[in-house]
């Protein structure tokens, strides 16, 4: 299937035909993760428990990475606490 991207106010939008919309369950309600490979668009619909592994293994990631930081960050916050 070929499509042309589309003007949609200021910005420009892909229209997906019913069939497909219905083969994949994605409604207007339904969250996508759109990423690319360098070459090519991929749209995945996002379900609740993917959205949240992913989450949370960027949430790890993250505080592994800056461990020593957040650390310092609330033992400043409980030393000098602003709005308790």
């Amino acid at each position: 299937m070929i499509k042309s991207i589309v003007k949609h106010g200021n910005s420009q939008a892909i229209i997906i035909d019913r069939p497909i919309l219905d083969l994949l369950k994605i409604d207007e309600s339904t969250k996508l993760d759109i990423s690319t490979d360098g070459v090519s668009l991929i749209i995945t619909p996002v379900s609740g428990a993917s959205r949240d592994a992913r989450f949370d293994a960027a949430m790890r990631r993250t505080v592994a990475k800056h461990k020593g930081l957040l650390v310092k960050l609330a033992e400043e916050e409980a030393a000098n606490p602003k709005n308790q």
